[in-house]
C-alpha cells in the first residue's frame, strides 16, 4: 500500500505525496514546532509498551494556522496572489464551458466571485466538519451539507471534478483545494476558528518505513526564501537581529544580515549605496533589502538608490517617518530647540526607548547637506541606547520595562517591504 506523508489543518490534507518526501514544507515551521502526533499509519497494538520505539514514528511539525500565516506572507503567499490564482483558474474553466457551450452543451456557469469562495470557506470551519467514513461511498452522503450548496456548485472546476472524498470533511477540502496549498491556507485563516486549528506535516511514518531520512526533514525558511538586510552600519544590524530575536522571532530566520562580526564591509551610505548598484549590475538573484537610516545622510544615499534601475528582487527603503519625531530636541548654534528630524537626523537609535538614564534625549546638528538644503544630525549617547536594547528580552519587553514600539514600528515597515518582494516574486509564477 505504500507510506503517505502529507500536510493537513485539522485533519483535512491540503497536499500530500506517496512513498517520497514530496514537496518540502519545512520553511512554514520552526525547531520548536517539531513534536509527536498520533498517526493513523502506525499500528499501536504492535507498538504498547514500546514508547522509545515508538516516538520517531510519530515525529511531526505542528503550528497553528495563526502562526503560519505570517511565514506564507514572507513566502510570497498573500491575499493579492490568492485573488491572481482564483481568477486565473475561473477564466480557464470559463473557455472550456464556453467551447463546450459552443458545440452544443450546456450553457457555460456563472462561477462565485473570490469573496463569495472566502465568505464560503469562512463559514465552514474545517474542524466543525464530519470526518466520519462513508462505507457505502454514496456521493449525496459524503457532500453532506454541501449536497445542495449554491455556492458549492458554483466554485470553479467543482461542477465537473470528481474527487476520492470518503467523508464530508475530506469533500470539502476536494471541493476548496483548488488553489496552491499555501494560498489555500491562507484563505481558511479568514476564519477564526480555522486559525486555531494545527497545520501538521507529519514525516515519520515515512521515515521509519524507510522512504526517506529524518534528516530530510528540517525546519526554517531555506536561503532562497529569505531576505538579506543590508544596513549603513554594524550598530544596525545589530539591533535589527535583536529586535526580530525578541519581537518577531515567528519570523526572525527569514532574515539575514551582513556578517559584521569584525567590521562592516560595506560601512557608510556611500558604500551601500554602491554596494546596491553592484548587485543591480551583475543581476543577482537574492531577495535584498537595503535599508537606511531616517536621517539626512540617509535620506540623501536613498534617494540615489531610487534613481538606479533595481530589480524587484531588490528594493531600497528608509526607516519610516514618525510623528514624534517632529518635534524633537535638536542642539544647533543657538541652544536647543524642538525641530522635525524626519530625514534630518533620525538614525535606528531613534527608534529605542530614548526615556532611560534619566536624560532628556537630543540630538545634534553636525553638517549640511547641499544637495537637500539641509542639515543632518545625529542622536547624542546613541552608544548607551543601543547598550540598554542589546540587554532586553522577550521577557522585558512583555513586562513594559521597555519601550520597544517605535522598533517595533521600523520591523513592520521592513516585514511589509520583504513581503512586497516575494509576493511580485509569487505573482510572476502563478
Amino acid at each position: 500500500m505504500g507510506t503517505i506523508i502529507s500536510l493537513d489543518i485539522a485533519g483535512m490534507g491540503l497536499d500530500w505525496s506517496k512513498n517520497s518526501k514530496g514537496v518540502d514544507h519545512g520553511a512554514l515551521f520552526q525547531e520548536q514546532d517539531r513534536k509527536r502526533v498520533r498517526s493513523d499509519q502506525i499500528s499501536y497494538e504492535y507498538y504498547e509498551g514500546k514508547d522509545e520505539e515508538l516516538a520517531p514514528n510519530e515525529m511531526a511539525f505542528v503550528r497553528r494556522l495563526e502562526d503560519v500565516l505570517p511565514r506564507l506572507a514572507l513566502l510570497g503567499f498573500t491575499r493579492e496572489r490568492a485573488v491572481r490564482e482564483y481568477e486565473s483558474l475561473a477564466e480557464t474553466c470559463l473557455e472550456e464551458a464556453s467551447s463546450e457551450s459552443d458545440d452544443g452543451g450546456a450553457q457555460p456557469p456563472t462561477f462565485a466571485s473570490f469573496d463569495e469562495f472566502c465568505a464560503f470557506v469562512a463559514k465552514h470551519p474545517v474542524a466543525d466538519l464530519d470526518d466520519t467514513f462513508v462505507e457505502s461511498l454514496d456521493r449525496e452522503k459524503i457532500k453532506g451539507r454541501f449536497a445542495c450548496d449554491e455556492i458549492a456548485e458554483r466554485i470553479p472546476h467543482s461542477w465537473t471534478s470528481e474527487t476520492d472524498a470518503y467523508s464530508e470533511r475530506s469533500y470539502f477540502g476536494g471541493l476548496i483545494g483548488i488553489l496552491h496549498p499555501y494560498s489555500l491556507m491562507w484563505v481558511l485563516g479568514e476564519s477564526d476558528q480555522n486559525r486555531e486549528s494545527d497545520v501538521v506535516w507529519q514525516y515519520g511514518p515515512l521515515v521509519e518505513s524507510g522512504w526517506a531520512d529524518a534528516a530530510e526533514f528540517t525546519p526554517c525558511a531555506r536561503r532562497t526564501e529569505t531576505f538579506l538586510v543590508a544596513t549603513e552600519g554594524s550598530s544596525d544590524a545589530h539591533i535589527l537581529k535583536h529586535a526580530f530575536s525578541i519581537l518577531l522571532p515567528e519570523v526572525a530566520d527569514f532574515f539575514r544580515f551582513i556578517d559584521v562580526s569584525e567590521r562592516h564591509p560595506f560601512p557608510g551610505t556611500g558604500n551601500l549605496v554602491k554596494f546596491a548598484e553592484g548587485l543591480a549590475k551583475i543581476d543577482v538573484h537574492n531577495q535584498v533589502v537595503f535599508l537606511f537610516d531616517n536621517d539626512g545622510e540617509g535620506y540623501e544615499a536613498y534617494e540615489r538608490v531610487q534613481r538606479l534601475s533595481l530589480p524587484a528582487n531588490l528594493r531600497a527603503i528608509m526607516l519610516p517617518e514618525l510623528e514624534e519625531f517632529r518635534a524633537f530636541p535638536a542642539r544647533g548654534p543657538e541652544g536647543v530647540n524642538k525641530a522635525d528630524i524626519n530625514r534630518r537626523a533620525a538614525a535606528i537609535e531613534c527608534y529605542l526607548d530614548l526615556g532611560r538614564n534619566g536624560r532628556t534625549p537630543s540630538v545634534v546638528w553636525t553638517n549640511y547637506k547641499k544637495d537637500l538644503d539641509d542639515y543632518h544630525g545625529a542622536l547624542e549617547h546613541k552608544e548607551d541606547y543601543a547598550k540598554a536594547f542589546l540587554k532586553q528580552t522577550p521577557e522585558s519587553i512583555a513586562s513594559g520595562a521597555y519601550d520597544a514600539r517605535k522598533i517595533r514600528i521600523a520591523l513592520d515597515a521592513l516585514v511589509a517591504e520583504c513581503h512586497s518582494i516575494a509576493t511580485q516574486g509569487g505573482l510572476a509564477a502563478v
